[in-house]
């Protein structure tokens, strides 16, 4: 344990001397966050009142129904390194995936036609300044139908913060990588029992109505209710 911090140790006392001394600009990749927990990254999210944080990023595919099919953890890279990967695996077990909505940050020319080659429609908004070509690829009607359904995917990840990702308190990388997993199978046993019970409530329904039918023909076969009338409109 303690040879564990001693190279925690000689990797600190190199980095403030190259950056301090050296003045040099010490990688993203050699730093670390925290000598108890090493894997976390630092985060620049951008938003109002939350410009960093410190975690991990995990990319997942959720389809129309709401259900998570895959999800990878980054570890190291970035969004663009992931987006064909992501695709890949997930048609290996679901061949018929054919439409994938991303955000613009996977957004790069390789994966753009890489992904056109794997799906049927590839919805990939472009970053910045967008090319005629381009322009038109995004203002076509089924590419607009797509990117209306992506908001969606933010209800998921607020799902999966209420299931234990807002804070992992599992320890090391091999925890976090297991309370992903736990809070995505969760997050699909809780959409599964959603749409069960909605089955269920519209059984319950249709239940109630046909005694309703019933119960009001007997009425009318008894007398107790008169016959109704058909008017006709004009």
């Amino acid at each position: 344990m303690i040879e564990h911090y001693q190279a925690h140790a000689v990797r600190q006392l190199d980095q403030v001397r190259r950056r301090l001394l050296d003045d040099e600009t010490i990688a993203h990749e050699e730093k670390v966050f925290s000598i108890f927990e090493p894997h976390p990254r630092w985060m620049v999210k951008g938003k109002a009142g939350v410009p960093v944080e410190l975690g991990l990023p995990v990319c997942i595919l959720e389809d129309q129904y709401q259900f998570i099919l895959h999800h990878k953890i980054l570890w190291q890279g970035s969004d663009v390194k992931v987006a064909v990967p992501m695709v890949a695996a997930t048609q290996a077990r679901f061949s018929d995936l054919q439409m994938v909505s991303f955000d613009k940050g996977f957004d790069s020319p390789d994966n753009r036609r890489r992904l056109d080659q794997m799906l049927a429609l590839n919805a990939l908004p472009g970053k910045g300044k967008l090319s005629k070509k381009n322009q038109s690829r995004e203002q076509a009607a089924e590419f607009v139908v797509a990117r209306k359904q992506h908001p969606a995917v933010e209800s998921a990840v607020n799902n999966l913060e209420n299931r234990g990702l807002d804070r992992v308190r599992s320890h090391g990388a091999l925890g976090f990588a297991r309370m992903v997993s736990l809070s995505i199978l969760a997050a699909n046993v809780h959409r599964v029992g959603l749409l069960l019970q909605r089955a269920k409530r519209g059984r319950i329904r249709r239940q109630k109505k046909a005694r309703l039918r019933v119960a009001w023909c007997k009425s009318v076969a008894l007398g107790l209710l008169p016959i109704p009338s058909v008017r006709e409109r004009g």
